[in-house]
């Protein structure tokens, strides 16, 4: 992966996630979905069936008729509820996109970020769709179908009261994260000097951020794509300050995050990771990218685990 770097102060505003609520149902798909009522009204984008690449689904996805997707919601935007509680952000979109393409319905299912794997193992859901970064120790459960590229973002109070500049200034504060998440393996094993960074892991990203608003941490870390909608979203982007890598404008310490499905379950890895790719030859990736304000984290090619790789 790559190196780490001297990290500086970057003035760009940011802000925490709106707390949205809703429930979670099945969302159609397929050819009849492209161009029917289960898309919403606006621009959401849509793409046509290829039939050689609904031939690759596994016989027990077929006789299903479906494809079941963990995805944890609220996480904007990577996932979040619109105004009709319809699944909306980088991760719904893109799963509807993928079964289109694949010629199959899609279930988006409501699951807690620390629950999504055993959720697999469960038999509940086929693939985890929830902005999971792609880490070795993942992979020795999971492959990943890698489908963006970035860093953590720090968020602090508007005014950077502690003066945070890198990522070593972490060290002996307190940081709020969700749990479960690769940011406190990276935090954990900062070389602080016998002063290491005090991991405090929440239940949900809504509630690490609500930490830091309500000053129970110094900091709040996220996937920096994430952490840049909340900051621009909460207060009208005045809570908030962001401390980027001016070198690494991806985050600090970037890595891949992707499509999660049980390593054993290798015809689904491919059909995916072949939709995916039809997908960013057509363009229809890139357009969900640059509706979710994330065009600056895409992949040129749909590759799988390479978070295991250097």
């Amino acid at each position: 992966m790559i190196a780490r770097t001297t990290l500086l102060l970057g003035a760009t505003a940011v802000a925490v996630a709106l707390a949205l609520t809703g429930c979670s149902g099945a969302s159609g798909s397929g050819a009849e979905a492209a161009a029917g009522p289960d898309l919403p009204a606006g621009d959401e984008v849509s793409t046509t069936v290829d039939e050689s690449l609904t031939d690759l689904l596994p016989d027990d996805i077929v006789e299903k008729g479906r494809i079941d997707v963990a995805v944890d919601i609220p996480y904007p935007p990577m996932a979040m509820y619109g105004d009709d509680n319809r699944e909306i952000g980088f991760d719904p979109e893109l799963a509807r996109l993928l079964g289109q393409k694949l010629g199959i319905d899609v279930s988006l299912n409501k699951q807690a970020f620390d629950s999504v794997i055993p959720s697999l193992q469960a038999d509940k859901n086929d693939l985890i769709m929830s902005g999971m970064n792609d880490t070795p120790e993942r992979e020795e459960t999971l492959s990943f179908v890698d489908y963006t590229y970035g860093g953590f973002a720090i968020v602090v109070p508007e005014g950077n009261p502690k003066g945070i500049g890198t990522q070593q200034d972490l060290c002996g504060m307190t940081v709020s994260i969700q749990k479960a998440t690769a940011q406190g393996e990276i935090l954990r094993s900062m070389d602080c000097d016998g002063d290491p960074v005090n991991v405090t892991e929440l239940p949900s990203d809504l509630d690490a951020q609500t930490a830091l608003r309500a000053g129970k941490s110094d900091a709040y870390v996220a996937d920096a794509l994430v952490a840049g909608y909340v900051a621009d979203t909460v207060e009208g982007g005045d809570a908030f300050d962001i401390v980027q890598d001016p070198e690494n404008p991806a985050g600090f310490s970037p890595v891949y995050s992707g499509i999660g499905i049980l390593k054993d379950e290798a015809e689904l890895v491919e059909a995916v990771r072949q939709a995916l790719q039809a997908l960013i030859d057509e363009g229809t990736y890139q357009q969900v990218l640059e509706r979710n304000s994330l065009a600056d984290y895409g992949v040129e090619a749909a590759e799988v685990n390479q978070g295991g790789e250097g």
